[in-house]
């Protein structure tokens, strides 16, 4: 493959294989979609040239913020406002929304609360659209959808009410070890449903039994990654610290290479000017 350069962006994902579980990545490289799993065994190098330039706006940067934004950007986007990583913050009926036109199609539409075995049991949310590309950029290797909801600012409520019983963030080092149990997810939603029962009705009659639906009827996803082999110790791999990265590519999950190196979290680099070359 010749050597293939331009902006970094996170890997595209889709789920493929006879049984629809097995994940099949594609890095972006500019206007570039590189297949990543037929090159899993093989050594791959990517260099930062040291150039970033904004994934909205196209500006250039010293710094990236929210994996791969400018400043003026991360301060005026709604996309990267502090509701979006705690929905139940959710300030649009306030009227200081930093974009209502892009809320009415990005918050104010049906979402799913789920859970997900990734590092272990946790929950989640994601609009219907980024099922199941949520569950595959977490890692996860299970994934059950529970609740229906009508706005992402709901969708944070019904969150914060199973997040006194569960996680609800992945442990990265963990999920990269691929030594995680499986679990039964109908079980656990059944358990959690009971013991959340008393405040997801007090949710539904502030907001409407049909704005907050339970899903009984659900049936778990599994999902395997291509990696030939887990690390035993996992060590993060940082372009602001070593401008080339290489090593043979052991595997994918999430949204992290697995190199003999270490790991390198592609999300994190949104908007680096980057060389890609398998050798």
């Amino acid at each position: 493959m010749e050597k293939k350069s331009g902006l970094l962006k996170k890997m595209q994902t889709q789920l493929m294989g006879v049984s629809g579980t097995d994940v099949d990545y594609g890095l972006p490289i500019g206007d570039v979609l590189i297949p990543m799993n037929e090159l899993v065994g093989r050594s791959i190098t990517l260099a930062y040239s040291g150039a970033i330039n904004c994934l909205h706006c196209g500006r250039k940067t010293k710094k990236s913020f929210s994996q791969g934004y400018c400043y003026p950007c991360f301060r005026s986007l709604a996309q990267c406002d502090s509701c979006i990583m705690s929905p139940e913050k959710c300030h649009y009926e306030q009227g200081t929304c930093r974009e209502p036109e892009w809320a009415q199609t990005h918050c104010m539409t049906d979402h799913f609360v789920y859970l997900a075995n990734s590092s272990g049991i946790k929950v989640g949310i994601t609009r219907g659209n980024q099922i199941p590309t949520r569950w595959m950029d977490q890692g996860a290797i299970q994934a059950l959808p529970i609740f229906r909801v009508s706005t992402r600012l709901q969708s944070g409520l019904v969150e914060v009410v199973f997040k006194q019983h569960i996680a609800d963030k992945t442990n990265w080092r963990t999920m990269l070890k691929g030594d995680v149990d499986r679990i039964d997810l109908i079980a656990e939603r059944d358990r959690l449903l009971q013991e959340c029962a008393e405040e997801i009705s007090g949710l539904q009659d502030d907001h409407g039994i049909q704005a907050i639906q339970v899903m009984d009827d659900a049936l778990a996803v599994d999902i395997s990654y291509p990696v030939q082999e887990f690390p035993t110790k996992v060590t993060s791999l940082n372009f602001d610290k070593q401008a080339e990265i290489s090593g043979v590519l052991k595997g994918i999950k999430g949204q992290y290479l697995i190199l003999d190196t270490g790991v390198l979290n592609i999300r994190k680099f949104g908007g680096y000017h980057i060389e890609f070359s398998v050798d």
